[in-house]
């Protein structure tokens, strides 16, 4: 039975939303929970607003009535963050997919927050520039979901993270305020930093619904690269290599030897079952062919078995086919399995010995693992393909990844480098960041003092 305060929010957002305010079981079910192991509540309701007012008035009734909301991307994330809560109400941002401005001139974009990143650089192609947006997490998240994790993904080496590439925010505050941060100077010293403080706070301190981005020159010409080793640490050492050498390279992916033989199985291929980099190069054609001839010589100094380039775009699809297909393939050594994902970040010069040490705890588990990463960063994955409903194996890699984390930070690393906090990491972050998380704790009751802004999340 819905209790007076849940009648009467429904009451209300069923006249203010219409048919974009939904019980349905199925819908609801579907925003339950994200890409991650963790299982939560159904939602009471979910909610599709198409604009900043919508949402003001939505988290207005919310507030009223004490009733905790769950901003909702496109469910992509694997550390829980959206996952939901008893009587939440969902408020989906889908429909919240205008692209309100391209400037060419100033290189930006404004974009509501559902505005997926494939949309916005189909639009940048269709509308006739030569501009992208970089930051690629893999998934074609929503951009207003990457702001609030904090993303960044296979391009981070050369372009940087969401944190890098965000002039400004439009924010719906906990009491229903409509706010904007930062704006679309390259620079502001314009007092406090609210646009970082908001990205990478999970929806735990407002919701974010527009979006100011950085947006890139696309490169004249790019040329893909692969190349496998006898060790992951002679691809480590390689990679540290190129960057000595000043060689400035847009992706540096690694997979190990058991992620290969996956991806080999799933999509046809015939790479070699070793550890294998995928690099990128982006720039004019003089300067990737010299780049491409220069990490070719590199590779082989480090023993590189198979060093293979292109620019040809069909060629370069195929050679990093292995990539995009890592995580299904992954999956795929144990067929109706569900993935367990972590991840960790340390400096370069730490991420050999950090790799080298985790594999030998992986080596030593019972479960079958793969290990994959943006080495260029230092930031890399383990993936585990686990039994659904198996709370054994679920436990095993839980501790693995409390292991793994333990490494990262003995080695002044991160317990996340892209994934974010949610509720997998809660404790990690405790662990990493110490007597701050108070600090964290009490910005989130200043702004947020009726906790029903995305509760539960990156605190224990």
């Amino acid at each position: 039975m819905i209790d007076n305060n849940l009648y009467q929010l429904h009451k209300e957002l069923r006249s203010l939303l219409g048919t974009r305010f939904i019980t349905d079981r199925t819908v609801r079910e579907t925003h339950a929970t994200d890409a991650s192991y963790h299982k939560g509540s159904i939602p009471d309701a979910v909610v599709f607003p198409k604009s900043n007012a919508e949402v003001s008035k939505i988290v207005k009734c919310c507030d009223k009535y004490k009733i905790p909301i769950i901003p909702y991307g496109t469910g992509t994330g694997v550390e829980g963050a959206v996952v939901c809560i008893e009587d939440a109400l969902c408020v989906s941002l889908n429909e919240m997919n205008e692209i309100i401005s391209v400037s060419t001139e100033d290189r930006y974009a404004t974009v509501q927050s559902g505005v997926t990143r494939n949309q916005l650089n189909a639009h940048l192609t269709e509308i006739g520039t030569r501009l992208h947006f970089p930051v690629d997490p893999g998934a074609d998240a929503s951009l207003g979901g990457m702001a609030a994790t904090r993303a960044s993904g296979t391009c981070a080496v050369l372009y940087g993270t969401m944190l890098d590439n965000v002039l400004g925010l439009t924010v719906i505050t906990t009491d229903g305020t409509e706010i904007q941060t930062g704006g679309k100077a390259i620079k502001s010293a314009a007092g406090y930093d609210l646009t970082r403080l908001f990205i990478g706070s999970e929806g735990t301190l407002g919701i974010i619904t527009e979006i100011t981005l950085k947006l890139a020159r696309l490169p004249e010409t790019i040329s893909a690269a692969i190349c496998s080793f006898h060790t992951v640490n002679d691809a480590i050492n390689t990679v540290i290599n190129f960057m000595n050498a000043g060689i400035e390279i847009a992706r540096i992916e690694l997979l190990d030897e058991i992620q290969m033989d996956a991806v080999n199985n799933y999509s046809n291929l015939d790479y070699e079952v070793a550890p294998t980099l995928f690099l990128e190069f982006h720039g004019s054609t003089n300067t990737v062919t010299e780049y491409s001839e220069d990490a070719d010589r590199i590779a082989s100094e480090n023993g590189s078995v198979d060093f293979r380039w292109t620019t040809d775009e069909n060629e370069r699809k195929r050679l990093w086919q292995a990539r995009y297909d890592s995580y299904f393939a992954a999956l795929n050594l144990r067929p109706g399995s569900v993935g367990y994902v972590t991840d960790v970040c340390v400096p370069i010069s730490q991420l050999a010995m950090c790799i080298t040490e985790t594999k030998s705890i992986l080596v030593k588990s019972n479960l079958l693992a793969t290990m994959l990463g943006h080495v260029g960063d230092g930031n890399f994955h383990v993936v585990f393909p686990l039994e659904p409903g198996n709370s054994d194996e679920l436990d095993e890699a839980q501790q693995i990844s409390n292991q793994i984390v333990d490494i990262a930070l003995e080695m002044g690393g991160t317990c996340t480098g892209e994934h974010g906090i949610g509720l997998g990491k809660r404790a990690a972050l405790q662990k990493e960041h110490g007597n701050a998380v108070d600090i964290m704790r009490t910005i989130k009751l200043a702004l947020d003092p009726k906790n029903i802004m995305n509760p539960g999340k990156i605190f224990i």
